[in-house]
């Protein structure tokens, strides 16, 4: 260990040296390795994501207090995935936090520093899966009566799926993957996204609606009408527009906000660089409008999922008529999930009716807007690229602004990030709130999120073709 090192770290070392790793390849992964390798990574989550898990009984399952955060926790109720990407995401937060914050120091040039923080982070994700696992079971959520026996197999499969994420987000990271999938938390969302889009769109399983059969996909309900002799255009226009199923304008607000996203994840201003050591080497340093990407609505709804379970809790305990609980919220059950009804929990909560509660509509709109602004403002100190330190990276590899000194380039850079910063938050927020008000397919955050990774993924596949193109 470094002398650097922080107790915290040191604490951890008996359980993060024991943890395997993935070892970096000596050389660059081919193309095609990488390729199928974020294949293959990403069709073993989506076949846990359909695994039941064992010893559940599915019909003494409760409302699903975690409903409308399913999307961006890329889970499925009742599967291997039941915790889906949330533990892992939120030990890596943490961890960023407690690193910037000096809690956790380590260096990161040395080998064993690297490993020990990488097999702590490791560590810190099971804790937490183990913990929601344990919470999940205790709070009957699986019902009543699950049974000892049955309450520790659950944990254990629990805990199990999460060290399958664990390392297959550790395959993507250490080169294995494309490079525009660094992570396997974003592709994981991306892929659970995009699934239930093409499942809503394209579904053939047929429900009764009053009408007679329909089929669940839209796609396929419009195609059937309009293809059925008997069936006039008043029917057909009927099947787009229907409610207790997904429809035309879900579908095309679905595109539509993802073909915003792409845009404006392509919004970008470039900073001119040129080195102060060699002539004639020239660069640039890109500033863009989502500086801190989908960052503020991932930690926005971190934050709100926290409430929901603490103000649940507490609502269904012996504490659930005092002031402070009914301030934290108020909730009710519904057929698929708990709802809120009243408190700080109902205003976070997006309106069914932006008209017919305009009191919530406008209470959500303004916390959403704020919020995203000001998350995206710490997320940029946190994940330490604030223009003090993107600055002192620059003058790390000897570039700076052509013709200024080099204490320009970090005045430069402060016209710029903490505006594109808060601008970016701003614009993240109000595209969900669009996303809310015309009823996308899945979720407002996981559709950004999907097309995000989808934007970046393709971006990465672009760069490699010119690459090789050139050698």
């Amino acid at each position: 260990m470094a002398r650097g090192s922080s107790w915290a770290l040191d604490l951890l070392r008996p359980l993060a040296s024991r943890m395997p790793s993935v070892r970096r390849p000596d050389r660059e992964v081919p193309f095609d390795h990488r390729a199928l390798y974020t294949g293959l990574s990403v069709s073993v989550f989506m076949v846990c994501s359909h695994l039941p898990l064992y010893g559940v009984r599915y019909d003494a399952m409760g409302a699903d207090p975690l409903y409308w955060l399913r999307s961006i926790l890329s889970s499925n109720r009742g599967t291997l995935m039941e915790l889906g990407v949330g533990p892992v995401v939120t030990a890596g937060t943490l961890f960023q936090l407690a690193s910037t914050s000096g809690l956790l120091r380590f260096d990161h040039n040395v080998r064993e520093d690297r490993y020990l923080a990488d097999g702590a982070r490791k560590v810190l994700a099971l804790v937490i899966a183990l913990g929601e696992a344990a919470a999940h079971v205790l709070l009957g959520m699986y019902g009543p009566h699950v049974g000892a026996l049955n309450g520790v197999l659950i944990v254990l499969q629990l805990v199990s799926a999460t060290a399958v994420v664990v390392y297959l987000d550790d395959v993507l990271e250490k080169g294995y993957g494309l490079k525009g999938s660094s992570s396997a938390i974003s592709l994981f969302s991306a892929a659970n996204t995009c699934g239930k889009v093409f499942w809503q769109a394209f579904s053939p399983v047929t429900v009764n609606t009053g009408r007679g059969p329909e089929f669940e996909g839209v796609v396929l309900a419009v195609a059937h009408r309009a293809l059925t002799r008997t069936s006039s255009a008043r029917a057909v226009v009927a099947t787009l527009l229907r409610r207790h199923l997904p429809n035309a304008t879900n579908l095309a607000a679905t595109f539509l906000v993802l073909l915003a996203a792409v845009y404006l994840e392509g919004v970008q201003m470039l900073v001119p660089l040129t080195s102060r050591d060699r002539r004639g080497r020239r660069g640039t340093f890109p500033i863009k409008l989502l500086y801190t990407s989908t960052m503020p609505i991932v930690l926005y709804t971190a934050v709100v999922s926290a409430l929901y379970l603490v103000s649940q809790l507490l609502h269904y305990s012996r504490l659930g008529g005092t002031l402070l609980v009914r301030l934290l919220g108020v909730w009710a059950e519904a057929s698929h999930a708990a709802v809120s009804v009243g408190g700080l929990a109902y205003y976070v909560t997006p309106p069914a009716s932006f008209a017919g509660d305009p009191v919530h509509a406008l209470v959500y709109v303004a916390l959403m807007l704020a919020s995203c602004a000001l998350l995206a403002q710490g997320w940029v100190v946190a994940s330490e690229s604030s223009a003090r330190d993107v600055a002192r990276r620059i003058a790390d590899q000897r570039m700076g602004l052509p013709g200024r000194r080099d204490g320009a380039t970090y005045a430069e850079l402060r016209r710029y990030i903490p505006m594109a910063a808060a601008l970016g938050g701003l614009c993240v927020g109000a595209l969900t709130i669009f996303a809310d008000m015309t009823g996308v397919i899945g979720t407002d955050t996981g559709i950004m999120l999907a097309a995000t990774a989808v934007y970046n993924l393709v971006k990465s596949v672009e760069k490699e073709d010119k690459d090789l193109e050139r050698r």
